[in-house]
């Protein structure tokens, strides 16, 4: 029994996880690198293993960073069963398509610029319609159901209390008469979030594959913050402004608008909020909120108590759908105060973007984050207070107000993760450590190692265990892992001198001694000399 991790090791996105178990392979997720170049990078690669090999496919929930591959999968030739919830199902009929569609148009962005320079365009990672045909491989179940794959392997799904359909993997196998039990966490959702139930407790574990995105912090208290986030809003209101919310659009943005929702019964804070229209500008956010409206089995029991006193939770008066891109680019020629929720939730793609441009230099609006921003996004570089980002090529003054709330998070915190390993009754033999910033990770397993006794690994790319946690290879040798630390290194380089350039036009002041600036000079010259060296073997 071994697993191999080609995705979320040592990094957030890009969930992929190969188990191989009798001589039977089958994955549990396949999604999408996003973030630094070297991330984005991986799509584009052939997948590091055969995909005729691979048997059956558990996705464990429909985001992107772990759905966002099986069209590519698909496309190269995988027809095997996908196993996830029915929320999971619907909710990827809408998402993958929507990918596709947002592979297409950047490749064409790409492509513009390869015919002017002579070069031959590139493909997509798959295309819209490919996002559609893999649904077919799609195979919809209900928690708590035992699925037999064959003699050597089961498993149930669980709610993972992350998003809507979200699942923790019970997977049950057996090999030359030895029998465990494997779990994966996919994201652990966060506890009390709106109209999702909280993660299921698991009764035992011989071995847990764990996510890790917040394994280093404690979130603050969802009452506390959800009181919060009405108050920035009126206070953005009240000087004028915007307020912009990065949001991913199945997920998060059901959530804030239930939030909304649930103040909006306030007659006090209805009087000044109700006349502040909310926009939700994104076409699959609306389609997502759709679904979410016909699958009420998902509900949590406060969710499911509106329902029954007649109230929709997802809608009010003052709410609006943007669909076309005409209503988008309306909101910004609009000087209303209001509040725009729009994708991505990371500020990478789509129409967040265009909206950050028009907002973001202007103080009295404010900018609120209330997800995981992934190293390298734009979104990242927002909330850790550069004072200029580039948005279409262009350069953007940060003047307003950058807010966040870490209570809204799908994700549980150190804490949340350690009770919820803590509340097992038999406690794994081995934990892995997947999804999580190497910091996050390496706090994580130092709680688990002293307060469980329990060994942990933190697994890298391409590295191959068995599931005692010995390492069986080394994925970091391979030509492609020192290929992206070079593309990685050279990501960070560009940042640094971005930063440089930017320091240099603000700060450089004219009494700064000509000696200095002669060896920045020399300095610079010789990096230059380096990196031309660097582009004769390339």
């Amino acid at each position: 029994m071994n697993i191999t991790f080609y995705g979320a090791a040592k990094d957030v996105t890009g969930s992929c996880h190969m188990v191989n178990v009798a001589g039977h392979k089958f994955l549990v997720d396949c999604g999408l690198f996003q973030g630094s170049l070297t991330d984005q990078m991986l799509n584009y690669e052939d997948f590091p293993f055969d995909v005729q090999e691979i048997e059956f496919m558990i996705l464990t929930h429909a985001h992107i960073d772990h759905s966002g591959r099986i069209p590519k999968l698909y496309k190269a030739g995988y027809t095997n069963p996908v196993y996830c919830t029915n929320a999971t199902r619907e909710l990827c009929k809408i998402m993958l398509p929507d990918s596709g569609h947002i592979q297409e148009k950047e490749i064409e962005w790409v492509n513009r610029k390869r015919m002017r320079a002579g070069k031959k365009p590139n493909d997509p990672i798959y295309t819209q319609q490919d996002g559609i045909d893999c649904i077919e491989i799609f195979k919809g179940i209900e928690y708590d159901t035992r699925i037999k794959i064959n003699d050597n392997i089961s498993f149930e799904l669980k709610d993972a209390g992350h998003m809507l359909g979200s699942s923790i993997v019970e997977l049950y196998v057996n090999e030359n008469g030895e029998e465990k039990k494997l779990v994966f966490t996919g994201d652990l959702g966060n506890t009390n979030l709106p109209i999702i139930n909280d993660p299921t407790i698991i009764d035992s574990a011989d071995v847990l594959v764990t996510e890790s995105t917040y394994g280093d912090r404690l979130h603050s208290s969802i009452k506390d913050q959800s009181t919060k986030f009405i108050q920035i809003i009126l206070d953005t209101v009240r000087r004028g402004g915007n307020v912009i919310i990065p949001s991913f659009a199945v997920g998060r943005t059901q959530e804030l608008l239930y939030e909304l929702n649930k103040y909006l019964a306030d007659d006090k804070i209805k009087e000044e909020l109700g006349k502040v229209p909310v926009y939700v500008d994104s076409p699959l956010a609306v389609n997502a909120t759709k679904i979410f409206e016909t699958q009420h089995r998902y509900y949590d029991e406060e969710a499911l108590s509106y329902l029954l006193k007649g109230d929709d939770p997802l809608v009010f008066d003052n709410l609006h759908f943007c669909e076309s891109s005409e209503e988008s680019q309306a909101l910004n020629e609009d000087m209303e105060p209001k509040i725009i929720i729009s994708a991505s939730g990371m500020c990478e793609v789509g129409r967040i973007k265009h909206h950050l441009k028009h907002n973001l230099y202007r103080s009295e609006c404010t900018i609120l984050f209330v997800g995981y921003q992934a190293e390298g996004t734009l979104g990242r570089k927002i909330m850790s207070g550069e004072p200029l980002v580039k948005i279409f090529g262009e350069e953007i003054a940060v003047k307003a107000e950058i807010k966040y709330l870490d209570a809204f998070s799908g994700h549980a915190d150190r804490d949340g993760l350690l009770n919820w390993i803590g509340a097992m009754k038999k406690k794994p033999e081995h934990i892995f450590i997947v999804h999580g910033e190497v910091e996050a990770q390496k706090v994580l397993s130092e709680y688990i190692e002293q307060g469980f006794r329990i060994k942990s690994t933190i697994p890298g790319y391409q590295e191959q265990y068995d599931i005692n946690g010995t390492l069986l290879s080394d994925g970091r040798n391979s030509y492609k892992a020192t290929r992206y630390n070079i593309l990685e290194l050279m990501t960070s380089l560009k940042e640094e001198v971005d930063t440089m350039t930017n320091n240099v036009k603000r700060n450089l002041k004219s009494d700064v001694d000509t000696e200095y600036l002669q060896t920045i000079v020399e300095k610079l010259k010789s990096v230059q000399d380096s990196i031309d060296g660097v582009n004769e073997h390339t």
